[in-house]
């Protein structure tokens, strides 16, 4: 399906596994996509389905360059910033790395826009804003104090959003992204994500470390939900629901228990033997929230947001891409 009205979307971190996720779907739809991506996580493996189509340009950049940044919004009517460096470990480890690339280089993507005069500045926020607030679910105006130098960088985003949309008038949309997974998502490196990396290991029989006693809880939510959000908030011709955040997640929690034992009866439909693996638990890690669940009555109202896929139902489609993607 295209649409009536080619737009140009520029996504940066485009190569990465939200930012490729979002490039195919737009491209898809028929838009004009720009990607900007200096593949310090992102992957040039992960552009390979498109990166032939003619609606496609790659532009190798770092967001901490302005002039970069200046580049890559030439034409564009939107911007999906995806680009970041993510991990709380890693940013407990390097914090001053983490705190360039997600302020300084997110304050020159807002500088860059305000001055091309894009339609819309939309963002991936994160739910490491909630911190040490304990209420559940997290709703949108609730928050509590950052637990880790990623979760203020993500908090600042927010912050330098809003004064951008009240003194320069342009307007914002940023998405709290709760545990993101799917498709295209890396398993490899020492700040792989929990899913990827479990199931890189139940495939090899390898045993699962699980941080605590696996009853930390997480709205884990999967990749189709996160590119309806990012449509939505693209879409949404309503000035009321701009110039704010909103939480983009299933709405739903579940333990890191009931996550591995449903990797576990998945994979095990590929090969039996990996019913039998068994799972380590260590040490609680050092910023980790105990438990997250996000309201989702925010973007169901304001934005008509719809998810479609549950825990399990994302997970049985990631292990599929996984079983045919990772071997």
């Amino acid at each position: 399906m295209e649409t009536s009205i080619q737009r140009t979307i520029l996504i940066t971190g485009g190569a990465g596994f939200i930012g490729s996720n979002l490039c195919e779907y737009f491209l898809k739809l028929g838009d004009k996509v720009v990607c900007l991506d200096n593949f310090s996580t992102g992957h040039r493996h992960n552009l390979d389905s498109f990166i032939e189509d003619s609606n496609f340009e790659l532009i190798e950049g770092d967001i901490r360059n302005l002039r970069d940044c200046i580049l890559a919004v030439k034409g564009v009517d939107y911007v999906l910033h995806q680009a970041a460096l993510g991990s709380v470990p890693r940013s407990i480890n390097d914090p001053i790395t983490t705190n360039d690339v997600n302020v300084s280089g997110f304050l020159n993507m807002l500088v860059a826009s305000r001055d091309e005069k894009v339609k819309r500045f939309i963002y991936a926020a994160s739910s490491s804003t909630y911190g040490d607030s304990k209420e559940l679910p997290k709703v949108e105006d609730v928050i509590g104090k950052p637990l880790s130098p990623y979760a203020i960088t993500k908090y600042v985003n927010e912050l330098y959003a809003e004064i951008f949309s009240k003194t320069y008038g342009l307007e914002t949309i940023g998405l709290r992204y709760f545990n993101v997974f799917g498709q295209r998502q890396d398993p490899e490196g020492a700040y792989a994500a929990v899913i990827p990396k479990f199931v890189k290991q139940l495939m090899k029989y390898e045993s699962p470390i699980i941080n605590g006693d696996g009853n930390y809880s997480r709205d884990f939510t999967y990749i189709e939900n996160v590119i309806q959000m990012n449509d939505l908030a693209i879409k949404i011709q309503n000035t009321e629901a701009t110039n704010t955040v909103y939480n983009t997640a299933f709405g739903e929690r579940n333990t890191l228990n009931d996550l591995v034992e449903c990797l576990k009866e998945y994979l095990s439909e590929y090969d039996s033997k990996i019913a039998d693996v068994k799972i380590i638990y260590g040490e609680n890690r050092t910023g980790d929230i105990p438990h997250s669940l996000a309201s989702i009555d925010k973007a169901k109202s304001m934005l008509g947001y719809d998810p479609k896929y549950s825990l399990q139902d994302g997970l049985k489609e990631a292990v599929n891409w996984y079983w045919n993607n990772l071997k």
